[in-house]
């Protein structure tokens, strides 16, 4: 009939045309007629996948981190002659990098971890390409201390038996460090699903500022020089993950909520007490530690010291610590953070209380 097209001419119509023998082929609207909706995707799942971007000086910050830049390997090992060392220089040497790897090696784990959490969450790409770039940074870092650790002490900490009363009481020093960071690991793991983006960013920036800190003093310091080149090129880095932290909050703090504010004051004095680990010397507030610890660590710092490491003594660390902190408190009081009391350092603030089980801050 005259105005009816044949099913021959109707699929030339479409555009389409089968092949002799077969069938011809799916028309998309008929098929998307009967198509279904998907059920509805789960929280705290990376799928569905999508890249958008929200804050370009993440992505610059990100490709300025492209670079291949430096690699633990290419360090000058070879000037790091163990034989240059005493025995108890040797033993306190490794310990202080035995007590940097409570954090510093912890790194590694905690950022990938974070970074399996902006997937999660669907982070803008940028964030989770910074993190992916922080990563691998602390992996760099990590190593430096493995290289360290083994080169002065061969399979320390856990695998050298030292011969010495000073020795000895370093590598129980370290086994009581790796068991407060075994609490701390159970801690992060628990809490990262926890908090939001601005709380985890505050705490991840504590670090930053606290390392960066360290790790410029100490370039400054130290004579040996392997150890002068690995502090230079760690440093870099944490004033890298420094500026990723403060692009986030400069977006995300002024949204905050009373409760985040609230929750960003504990975490600063938890940042604290677990920081000075390192930076300082362990508070109780969080430190499972025995009675011989502290007298053991400055014994065994002293000695490093006197090997030409470049520990700060305690009241260059205690400054290096309130600059720190006054920085931070520079950068989050305008959004209505109050920050808390750190009568360690001499810092006025309010008292608040502290839940060594509930704690995020990073190195």
């Amino acid at each position: 009939m005259e105005g009816i097209p044949t099913p021959r001419e109707a699929e030339l119509a479409r555009g389409i045309s089968a092949p002799p023998g077969h069938p011809a082929p799916y028309d998309a609207a008929e098929i998307l007629f009967g198509a279904a909706e998907p059920p509805p995707f789960p929280e705290m799942n990376v799928f569905p996948l999508s890249w958008r971007m929200e804050t370009p000086k993440l992505r610059e910050l990100y490709d300025a981190a492209r670079n291949p830049g430096w690699s633990p390997a290419a360090l000058p090992w070879q000037t790091l002659d163990a034989g240059a060392f005493t025995e108890d220089q040797r033993y306190a040497l490794a310990y202080w990098w035995g007590l940097l790897s409570t954090f510093d090696g912890s790194g590694p784990v905690v950022f990938a971890r974070t970074m399996i959490h902006t997937f999660e969450t669907h982070e803008e790409d940028p964030v989770r390409q910074c993190f992916f770039s922080i990563t691998r940074d602390e992996v760099n870092h990590e190593e430096v201390c493995g290289r360290a650790i083994t080169t002065l002490t061969p399979g320390g900490p856990l695998d050298h038996h030292p011969r010495t009363p000073l020795g000895q009481l370093a590598r129980n020093n370290i086994m009581w460090m790796y068991h407060n960071g075994c609490r701390y690991w159970e801690g992060f793991k628990k809490g990262v699903h926890k908090y939001p983006l601005p709380i985890l960013f505050t705490s991840f920036l504590m670090g930053e500022v606290a390392s960066a800190t360290l790790f410029h003093g100490m370039h400054q310091a130290t004579h040996i020089p392997v150890f002068k080149e690995a502090f230079r090129c760690i440093g870099q880095d944490e004033a890298r993950h420094m500026g990723i932290c403060l692009a986030v909050l400069e977006k995300v703090l002024p949204a905050l909520t009373e409760d985040q504010r609230a929750t960003i004051t504990r975490q600063i004095r938890a940042g604290f007490v677990f920081l000075s680990g390192i930076l300082y010397e362990p508070p109780a507030d969080f430190w499972e530690l025995p009675p011989t610890f502290r007298d053991a660590n400055r014994l065994i710092e002293e000695e490093a010291r006197a090997a030409g490491l470049g520990i700060l003594t305690m009241e260059e660390r205690a400054e290096n610590w309130r600059n720190a902190i006054l920085k931070m408190k520079g950068l989050l009081e305008p959004h209505g953070i109050v920050f808390p009391a750190l009568p360690e350092i001499g810092i006025d603030g309010q008292t608040v209380a502290f839940d060594p089980e509930d704690i995020i801050p990073v190195f």
